[in-house]
């Protein structure tokens, strides 16, 4: 937790850097821009944790994955644009961001984790590309302003029927976006199970018709 300190205003990273690791920029509540050079390849647990003032952030073409709570708590991040390279995004990684209007998730992304975008309260829609294989549970609770959850049409593990989120096959349903603004929803005749806080946080829902 090398620079944590409410101080910390700018950051310039040098090239041949290649980590940044567990904690280092952690509450550096001032810090309000960043950018991470194509050398860093690993960033820790918690690296830009509650650093409340951060707006925006460029990645490196690196990264293979952004860790766990990377970003929780970054309040006034806007928008994430996350790089071709990376193949997993961490439990928590993005929770709580909930200035974030928009996220760009890449083909190269394998894996979502836990509670990745939780409480991103100003996200109203996510594109879920090809290569998910795996979501985590709570992945987008709390997504207040969320409609739409899409799903590319070549995923072999989920697909999206108007917005709500399934399984390929439809058996089981995942999510339900938060700002659907539905007061009723059937569920299909084809799902026997629902996700772990499938409807987490679904305000607007007043009734449902569960199949038999």
């Amino acid at each position: 937790w090398a620079f944590g300190s409410d101080s910390l205003t700018s950051v310039t990273i040098p090239d041949g850097v290649t980590s940044i690791g567990e904690g280092a920029f952690s509450s550096c509540a001032d810090l309000t821009s960043l950018t991470i050079p194509d050398s860093v390849t690993s960033i820790g647990d918690y690296a830009f944790y509650f650093c409340t003032d951060l707006i925006s952030v460029d990645l490196s073409n690196s990264l293979t994955s952004i860790s766990d709570y990377a970003f929780e708590g970054c309040t006034s991040l806007e928008s994430v644009t996350i790089p071709d390279s990376v193949e997993s995004i961490g439990n928590y990684a993005y929770q709580g961001c909930k200035s974030m209007t928009s996220v760009s998730i890449p083909d190269s992304v394998v894996s979502i984790g836990d509670f990745a975008f939780c409480g991103c309260t100003s996200l109203t829609s996510v594109s879920l590309p090809k290569s998910v294989a795996s979501i985590g549970d709570y992945a987008f609770c709390y997504c207040t302003s969320m409609t739409e959850i899409l799903v590319d049409e070549n995923n072999q593990y989920f697909t999206s029927d108007n917005g709500v989120l399934f399984d390929k096959n439809k058996t089981a349903l995942l999510a339900y976006p938060t700002d659907k603004n539905k007061m009723s929803y059937t569920i299909p005749d084809t799902v026997t199970s629902i996700g772990t806080a499938a409807f987490e946080g679904c305000s607007s829902l007043t009734s449902g018709t569960i199949p038999d």
